[in-house]
């Protein structure tokens, strides 16, 4: 007897949800009955070392091996399969998206990430982003406008980005988690962002953030008037850590 097509969906989505992306879309060949169970799953994780494992190309030649050192070309036939394969997922899934993470090297050129939050934003369901990439550069991925489009966002996790948005804001009214670290900013626009979260409950600062000061802009301290309701709160800039927590 089948006793697992048999559980309800929620639980069977909530089994998928704890699978890689592959596993849980390789379910779709068990039977009818599960064949789309998977592009329904609510939360979605792609991590590019993880993919990189599921789908290894030809092996290395010999100049490669002696060199240490892989094609570009093969490294970008990766790239574009990592991205195809996410294009697919977001083209083929029903139903809302509630938590998203994406990992992941950067460069100049990864205009498709753009693309992945623009398609998010659209949906507008999601509830959880985490962004974590490992910069190439020195400022990391350049986050697009949309992401600022996500009005329903209640945890946002962001690490080797960097945020230069110059218009004002204030579509985070639902965010009560914001974690930053390696990110690139002014003050300006932080102050902006921190002042657009009225129910912020727990705040990270955390290493390698790169606060660029305007002449007459706002100031560390400042950013702690736009705390209202903070419960916990992790800073380390300039050497400095500070951990407050009611």
């Amino acid at each position: 007897m089948d006793r697992i097509s048999k559980l309800p969906v929620g639980v069977i989505e909530t089994i998928l949800c704890l699978l890689p992306i592959q596993e849980a879309a390789r379910t779709s060949i068990l039977s009818k009955e599960w064949r789309y169970h998977w592009i329904k799953i609510p939360k979605l994780v792609f991590i590019e070392d993880q993919f990189q494992e599921w789908t290894r190309g030809p092996k290395p030649s010999a100049i490669e091996l002696r060199l240490n050192k892989p094609s570009k070309r093969k490294d970008m036939a990766k790239r574009c399969r990592f991205f195809y394969a996410i294009y697919q997922v977001l083209l083929m899934h029903e139903g809302p998206i509630h938590d998203f993470t994406l990992s992941m090297k950067v460069d100049t050129s990864c205009v498709e990430i753009d693309h992945i939050i623009l398609h998010l934003s659209k949906k507008n369901t999601l509830k959880i982003l985490k962004l974590d990439f490992e910069a190439g550069g020195d400022e990391g991925h350049r986050l697009p406008i949309s992401l600022f489009s996500l009005h329903h966002l209640t945890s946002l996790y962001l690490n080797g980005c960097a945020l230069y948005q110059k218009r004002s804001f204030n579509e985070f009214g639902c965010l009560t988690t914001l974690y930053l670290s390696s990110v690139w900013t002014h003050m300006k626009t932080l102050h902006r962002l921190l002042s657009s979260c009225p129910l912020l409950k727990r705040l990270t600062l955390g290493h390698g953030m790169t606060i660029l000061y305007d002449v007459e802009g706002s100031t560390i301290v400042d950013l702690f008037e736009c705390l209202p309701v903070i419960e916990y709160l992790y800073v380390t800039l300039f050497g400095l850590e500070v951990i407050l927590s009611t």
